[in-house]
This record gives C-alpha cells, structure tokens and sequence, in this order.
C-alpha cells in the first residue's frame, strides 16, 4: 500500500509523484509562513519540473478547502458528542485544530494536487 510506485507512497512521503526518490518540499514540516510551501522548482533526481504552467498550484486551494471542511465537521462532532461542548466552544476548537493543522493542509493539498496529474515511471 505505502510502497514505492503507489501515489500513496508519495504523498505519504512528500516525494516527486513520478520517480518517488527526489523530495518534493525544500524544507520539513515547519510552521515557519515563509517556508512552509517552497518547494524545489525540479526534482532534484528526474528533473520534473513541479510548476508544470503559471500558477499551477491555485488548483490545490480547492483541495484544501475540502481538507479544511473535513477537518471542521470531524471536530465539530468530537467536540459536540464526545466532550459534550456549547457550541461556542466547538467553534474555538474548530478554529484552533485549523490554526495548529495549517501548515500540514496545504503541504498535503499541494502534493494531492501534483499526485493528480503526475504518475509513476519507474525509469526515470
């Protein structure tokens, strides 16, 4: 399932979606805001260039959008059902899973969104 050659296994990893060797983002997980989304502008192994036409990556708002929709419904119903809380609380912990889970959405809508038009040659 996670092995090399499956989209999974580049996501999961944050490689290049058509060799799974060259790393994707220049830097880790951060929280640092100017480097969250930087990104190589080639695969440092197979030379695929990731900004494949002018503003490439508008795409993946939309996926993060239905990351962060997602997110919100599952801890709205945490919070509702399991920890019983108003409905006020509910909201701050919506807003604060989608503070503190910011960086990882859009790194993971960026490379869901490349991993949709970008398949696996395993000579390359």
């Amino acid at each position: 399932m996670f092995k090399k050659g499956s989209k999974l296994y580049s996501i999961a990893n944050a490689k290049c979606p058509r060799c799974h060797e060259g790393d994707f983002f220049k830097y880790k997980l951060t929280f640092n805001p100017s480097k969250v989304t930087k990104l190589y502008d080639n695969c440092p192994k197979c030379n695929l260039k990731y900004m494949m036409e002018p503003s490439f990556f508008y795409g993946a708002m939309y996926v993060n959008y239905g990351i962060t929709v997602a997110l919100s419904i599952a801890t709205f119903i945490i919070t509702k059902l399991i920890f019983n809380l108003t409905l006020l609380q509910s909201f701050i912990a919506i807003i604060i899973a989608l503070l503190i889970l910011a960086p990882f959405n859009m790194r993971l809508s960026r490379i869901l969104w490349i991993n949709m038009f970008v398949s696996y040659h395993s000579k390359k």
